[in-house]
């Protein structure tokens, strides 16, 4: 799917398919991880290992207050558990699709909003 907003300033997402996501400057593989300065693939894993030790050397460089978490072509949503481990430090959580994910945070981005994403 193509975007059309475009920020070179940010990382905005231009494009993605199955495998691959398109910045203004970069293309990633999937699973990654993208806020407004930062992106980085990440090495295959599973929704349920999300949780503060996996996500602290992501969040480490960056302050956000929102994580949108793309799952594929339909949503898949953390545990009771991890929702609350998460919301203990401070960050809100939202799993949706990964066109969703990825419309959200240009959205957000756009409105300077300290937003990452995590596409797995």
């Amino acid at each position: 799917m193509e975007f059309t907003q475009q920020n070179a300033n940010q990382n905005t997402i231009i494009s993605y398919d199955d495998l691959t996501i398109t910045l203004s400057h970069l293309k990633l593989n999937t699973p990654c991880f993208i806020s407004s300065n930062e992106s980085k693939e990440l090495k295959t894993f599973d929704i349920t290992e999300i949780d503060k030790e996996f996500l602290f050397p992501l969040l480490s460089k960056e302050s956000i207050d929102l994580l949108i978490i793309g799952t594929g072509n339909s949503p898949i949503f953390l545990s009771p558990k991890q929702q609350m481990s998460l919301s203990e430090i401070g960050l809100g959580v939202e799993c949706m699709n990964n066109t969703s994910a990825c419309s959200s945070f240009n959205l957000l981005l756009g409105d300077l909003r300290k937003v990452g994403l995590l596409i797995l």
